[in-house]
């Protein structure tokens, strides 16, 4: 078939490095991946299509002109209407969310770990059962859910709120967990543990610090991510990074570690992750590709990607269990992997994998130049793999708007003047129903909440997208909040996950909430029936 990344691909440069235990396996120019009549996939994601009353992008797919934001960014809409907010004292990395048996739909999701003008600290509650009106109903201020980072997550099953000490990116080796089965809007505190503590008592061989996290479906395990601990992989000079730990919460009020382990990838570090259903699989990331010289150096292999993980003796709980590595899939057209989604899509299982990085690396000016001269993407983006085949993961699509074409590199530069870090492109995502998937809703950081169709999971489609007017006020409580981050009117950091809902009450209605950190909670309405499809479901539990 045509390969559809040929337009992003310079003669010997190497896109796509697949790894498989046992051998490897080099794609010099490897793209979207099918069958031979499937043709070529588009290389951006068709456009969503809007109605006459919405206000939408004006220059590319995915685009904050530099005009536009020295005048003070007013917002773009496409299908999507803002219905509610609960601004509070901003957001940053994360929501998760609960229904109760009393009818509640309560919403959680991370602030920042300052305390400088902050009105409450920790993790807000509220309850989103009425989309028009968010409201907190308390505040959680114990170790860990002062600052989760990207740990916080609820377990449907066992109806536990938990997350690891992410303080600032890498706290300490604390998880909490609360129960949140009686009244959502009320979590009651279970445990605030150190499970690897830093004199290595509880935390052989090395202690844990807290980054990233996900539940077992089960709700057995709690898996984290710990990017801070270095060490050098047998037979090489060179360092990698970052642990993956399990932590037993069989008994959640005593949540203990079961073990721990490294990528054992040379220059990469650990993220985030997503376990299959019976708790035997793991999906997790390695997280490579910050070298921007590599892009166009055949003699440096690429490091970032998909691990597919065999977990099946941790879930048996076996006596000193050991994780197998069932393979691996790794590529220089992003960076910096951030998580994974597991999910069945038309019956067939994939992986949704989002990256935080582009090509070159995060966002910055040698990044973003390094990527450009590659002729690759300088942003970062979602990507659905096909895992039918789990010793050969391959991808078969990549959700790219017109800001991640490299011809459109000129265009878009000027727009990051003076900013450091997490311009446009991807950071977190979410479907609508991971055991059967229509729909994938991510936040794109400066290019906002997009909504796409992955029915087709070759061709996916944008459908819907809402960007925030910038905030002229700061936001105490995000990490917007930086140098080379936040500017009075400028776009909004969209990294949140999106909580997608099929209503009921009043004929099929589509709403969503999520946080963007300058905004805070946002609850969105999907206009003109764009949404929800004739088959799509929005089942506790089954989202991210």
């Amino acid at each position: 078939m045509k390969n559809p990344m040929s337009q992003w691909i310079k003669p010997g440069v190497l896109v796509v490095s697949c790894v498989f235990v046992g051998a490897i396996v080099v794609a010099p120019a490897a793209g979207v991946e099918g069958s031979d009549d499937d043709g070529a996939a588009p290389l951006t994601v068709p456009k969503a299509v809007c109605g006459e009353n919405d206000h939408p992008e004006t220059a590319l797919q995915g685009q904050v002109p530099a005009a536009m934001r020295a005048a003070g960014f007013q917002g773009f809409n496409c299908n999507l209407q803002l219905v509610g907010q609960s601004r509070g004292d901003g957001a940053n990395w994360q929501t998760t969310e609960f229904r109760d048996e009393h009818h509640h739909i309560c919403a959680y999701h991370g602030t920042s770990f300052s305390t400088a003008n902050r009105t409450h600290l920790g993790v807000p509650v509220l309850d989103v059962s009425e989309p028009d009106a968010p409201t907190p109903t308390g505040y959680l201020t114990t170790t860990s859910m002062l600052d989760p980072w990207e740990s916080l997550k609820v377990n449907e099953r066992r109806q536990l709120l938990g997350a690891d000490n992410g303080h600032n990116g890498g706290g300490g080796p604390e998880v909490d967990i609360y129960d949140v089965s009686g009244d959502c809007r009320t979590p009651q505190l279970l445990a605030t543990v150190a499970v690897g503590k830093a004199d290595g008592s509880t935390g052989s061989p090395h202690p844990v610090i807290g980054h990233e996290g996900a539940w077992a479906p089960d709700g057995l395990t709690y898996y984290g991510g710990d990017l801070r601990y270095t060490y050098t992989p047998a037979g090489s000079t060179a360092t990698a990074s970052g642990q993956y730990y399990a932590v037993d919460t069989t008994d959640p009020t005593h949540p203990a570690l079961i073990t721990s382990w490294t990528t054992g990838i040379v220059g990469a570090n650990v993220h985030g992750m997503s376990i299959r259903d019976d708790g035997n699989r793991g999906y997790f990331v390695s997280l490579g590709g910050r070298d921007p010289t590599a892009l166009t150096d055949p003699t440096k292999p690429a490091t970032n990607g998909l691990l597919i993980y065999d977990l099946s003796q941790i879930q048996a709980r076996a006596p000193n269990p050991q994780v197998r590595l069932i393979s691996q899939l790794l590529w220089k057209d992003g960076s910096v992997a951030q998580h994974t989604i597991a999910v069945r899509i038309d019956g067939h299982p994939y992986v949704i994998f989002v990256d935080e990085g582009g090509s070159g690396g995060i966002s910055g000016p040698i990044q973003e130049q390094a990527a450009c001269a590659a002729g690759l993407p300088l942003f970062p983006m979602a990507r659905i793999i096909d895992i039918r085949d789990e010793t050969k993961p391959k991808i078969v699509s990549r959700l790219a708007l017109e800001i991640h074409n490299p011809p459109n590199c000129a265009k878009v530069l000027p727009d990051l003047v003076g900013l450091s870090i997490f311009t446009y492109g991807s950071h977190y995502c979410s479907v609508d129903n991971k055991q059967h998937a229509t729909t994938l809703a991510c936040g794109y950081f400066n290019s906002g909440i997009r909504v796409f169709d992955i029915r087709n999971p070759r061709r996916p489609k944008e459908i819907a997208y809402y960007n925030p007017a910038g905030e002229t006020t700061a936001s105490p409580g995000s990490n917007h909040l930086r140098a080379g981050g936040w500017v009075a009117g400028g776009p909004d950091w969209c990294s949140a996950q999106v909580h997608l809902r099929v209503s009921e009450d009043h004929g099929r209605q589509g709403t969503l909430w999520t946080t963007c950190q300058d905004n805070g909670l946002l609850m969105l309405k999907f206009e003109r029936g764009v949404w929800p499809f004739e088959e799509s479901s929005t089942p506790p539990g089954q989202q991210n």
